[in-house]
């Protein structure tokens, strides 16, 4: 058969593949240009970026659990002002989509850095990390409470022409009511999952092993829990949707798609192997051609009951 057609489209977001690499496990993508080729991906999400700098948390802060990892890194990133003067001159020599994860502590901050970022011709779009605590709210993590979810995604909705995905908290207990606020509030997709929270305690020393006591769980102890929530808001939402959790290899990301997964996030196993991404993508084509699959669009939610 002819070569298939791999290219998806996430709210006007063109894809040469549903590949992409999820926020804080690629850098900023020039980091991982010495080791594949940025051409052959979908997409890349930046590192979560904040107004100002921030130094993230105390170390350790990453830990191997079973199946898995648990990170607290804290959202670590240069800023605004330092990713448009330091990042934006690399991102401006590949065609591959950037989309930029941004997260703030109060609404101001996110339609700031919405607004600021909406100027950047780069920026392909912006990811919505609603993982963080209201401050002016008594720490209230805007990605657990419907009401904070609709308000931040107004906010960066109002302040940018942009598309606007929403990346969601399993942390959760109903994730489709979440979802329908974010949809209500104006996002044009939405990313799930975000990590789970754990802990690791190191028996030896009788003491958690992050110095931050949690941290998100990710990689392929999670994939279960990523698929349910996948399949679950695509027969809610009439949004695209990006899944993310576990997805290691081609047959993850395709069973992703089948949940009604539009394209998917390629995480925890770019540590694993930083040419991860690229051989998903890669795989995922060797089996469209194998099953005489002419377009992987003809995979989205065709999971059979």
């Amino acid at each position: 058969m002819n070569t298939p057609d791999l290219s998806v489209e996430i709210a006007g977001i063109k894809l040469r593949n549903p590949v992409m690499t999820a926020s804080g496990t690629f850098g900023y993508g020039a980091e991982f240009a010495r080791y594949m080729d940025l051409e052959s991906i979908g997409a890349i999400i930046t590192k979560g970026l904040s107004l100002r700098p921030k130094a993230g948390n105390a170390t350790p802060r990453i830990v191997e659990t079973p199946g898995g990892m648990l990170n607290a890194i804290g959202l670590q990133n240069v800023g605004i002002d330092a990713f448009i003067a330091d990042k934006v001159p690399f991102l401006r020599t590949i065609s591959t989509p950037v989309i930029v994860n941004v997260y703030g502590n109060t609404l101001e901050e996110y339609g700031e850095l919405a607004g600021r970022l909406d100027r950047i011709p780069e920026v392909a779009g912006l990811e919505v990390n609603i993982s963080c605590p209201n401050v002016k709210q008594g720490g209230i993590v805007f990605g657990t409470d419907p009401a904070a979810a609709y308000e931040v995604v107004k906010m960066v909705r109002d302040a940018t022409i942009k598309p606007v995905i929403v990346k969601l908290s399993p942390n959760v207990t109903d994730v489709v009511v979440m979802a329908n606020a974010c949809a209500d509030a104006g996002a044009d997709a939405l990313s799930l999952i975000n990590t789970l929270t754990g802990m690791a305690i190191d028996l030896a020393k009788r003491k958690p092993v992050l110095a931050n006591i949690t941290g998100g769980l990710s990689g392929p102890a999670i994939k279960p829990v990523a698929l349910r929530m996948v399949w679950q808001v695509a027969r809610a939402v009439q949004l695209p949707i990006i899944g993310i959790g576990g997805i290691m290899s081609a047959t993850d990301a395709l069973e992703f798609m089948l949940a009604g997964a539009t394209a998917v996030q390629v995480g925890t196993a770019n540590f694993l192997d930083p040419t991860a991404a690229q051989t998903i993508a890669r795989d995922m084509e060797r089996y469209l051609v194998e099953q005489g699959i002419a377009d992987v669009k003809e995979l989205i939610g065709a999971l059979r009951s």
